[in-house]
């Protein structure tokens, strides 16, 4: 599990550019990773946001994503199914990614967790985000993470 790692156009800790959150494009960031752990049938993605106000606001939710791939595109489209594996419900009540978008003050964090799995999951399109956590136990023999930053003045 240890070299494990994701990427993307900003570093870890870093400042998630405008065009990737609610001020800009809102397009998903471009990801890629490295470090397949053996074994991997699918990955999942889940990016959330702990800082948010109400508690863990959920951004992006992106699992059967298949294991062969190593990367994703900026841009993913929403929807419950593309191609790059299923989509679930945001806490913007969206499928597929949506982007940072804090309340002004201190900037928030924002983890990008990309865990690979022995297995697909058994989860119709469009899954909440507990079902596919769910679905999970048991099934993650890798995990790697990104955190980027994002505020608004």
């Amino acid at each position: 599990m240890g070299n494990f790692t994701l990427k993307s156009v900003f570093g870890n800790n870093e400042t998630i550019p405008k065009k990737y959150t609610c001020d800009g494009d809102d397009l998903s960031p471009p990801l890629s990773w490295e470090g397949r752990p053996e074994g991997t049938v699918s990955y999942v993605l889940i990016v959330d946001d702990p800082d948010a106000p109400a508690g863990t606001f959920t951004h992006w939710v992106l699992y059967n994503i298949p294991g062969d791939l190593n990367s994703l595109p900026e841009g993913v489209p929403q929807g419950k199914e593309v191609k790059y594996g299923y989509q679930g419900r945001n806490d913007f009540g969206a499928y597929g990614y949506g982007g940072p978008c804090p309340p002004r003050g201190k900037p928030h964090r924002y983890f990008f967790k990309l865990y690979a799995l022995d297995t697909k999951l058994d989860l119709p399109p469009g899954a909440k985000r507990g079902d596919v956590e769910r679905a999970m136990k048991g099934h993650v023999i890798g995990e790697a993470q990104l955190i980027g930053l994002y505020g608004r003045g």
